[in-house]
């Protein structure tokens, strides 16, 4: 599991990682110890993922894209140097003081694109608005994501396509250290992620919304070696103990092991997270 060292969505400032709530995708969602936006140990890695998605949607000058949950704006920037003056690129953001800087954002570059309130659940949009759109790590944090899908499919036109990219915390890997604890610390991770699976589950529930799917994608996010255990392994096994399911001197055994890991190069953390293409039929 990569270090949470508080870095928003697109890199542009710190951000206190206690303050990202999880209604800001979904109210009935528990609260996030674990949200791959502020992994700043793994950016190169979303960011070879971002590079995958722009690819595969294929942007086209004149066409209209929609990024759901679209942070501080830096996608939807993107998406509007590409459909140019005919096009339309939109961002949807629940949280505003995000909305207000991408805004601002916006702003600044003298970009067309522009930004909504609204969340993954309610797109405020008529049917068969888009010929694109990407949703970026939001799925791990709803409690019904089929609802999301079904929200995608509503707004993109016949045709249009879809990059959706989240995390799958079942493939975390952290070594070196006991094996029962490790399992009962990434359990606890689970008991504290809203949707933890949901890397996985992203095709199966774009195919129930009715998509079709062409392409999936991956890249295991993994932790540098120099920061040790990282301040989330140390999160959540603090948590674990506070579970009762490890005991404090398992605690610190654990993290010694990472640290001894670290010096001597014998250290493995890392998350996997899936990007998956579909298009909704003609």
């Amino acid at each position: 599991m990569p270090q949470t060292t508080a870095e928003p969505r697109d890199g542009i400032g710190p951000m206190d990682s206690h303050g990202l709530r999880p209604d800001r995708f979904d109210s009935a969602g528990r609260d996030q110890l674990v949200d791959v936006r502020d992994l700043q140990a793994a950016l190169p890695g979303i960011r070879r993922l971002r590079t995958w998605a722009h690819d595969a949607l294929a942007l086209q000058p004149g066409e209209r894209a929609v990024d759901i949950g679209s942070g501080s704006g830096s996608e939807v920037l993107a998406f509007a140097d590409v459909v140019g003056p005919t096009g339309t690129a939109i961002g949807v953001e629940p949280d505003p003081h995000l909305l207000a800087a991408a805004e601002r954002r916006a702003a600044q570059a003298g970009s067309t694109a522009k930004f909504h309130s609204g969340d993954a659940y309610g797109l405020p949009f008529g049917a068969d608005s888009f010929d694109a759109a990407l949703c970026e790590r939001v799925f791990q944090h709803l409690t019904a994501p089929i609802r999301a899908a079904n929200e995608i499919a509503r707004v993109l036109r016949p045709g249009g396509r879809v990059v959706v990219v989240d995390s799958d915390w079942g493939t975390a890997i952290v070594h070196p250290g006991n094996r029962q604890v490790v399992r009962e610390v990434v359990d606890t991770l689970f008991s504290a992620t809203t949707n933890p699976l949901s890397g996985r589950l992203l095709p199966g529930l774009l195919t129930k919304a009715g998509l079709v799917i062409d392409e999936i994608g991956s890249h295991a996010l993994v932790q540098d070696r120099s920061v040790g255990a990282g301040s989330l392994v140390n999160r959540i096994s603090a948590m674990a103990v506070a579970r009762g399911v490890i005991t404090e001197a398992q605690r610190d055994q654990l993290i010694a092991d990472l640290e001894a890991g670290a010096e001597s190069g014998d250290i493995h953390l890392s998350v996997t997270m899936f990007a998956v293409l579909a298009h909704k039929p003609l």
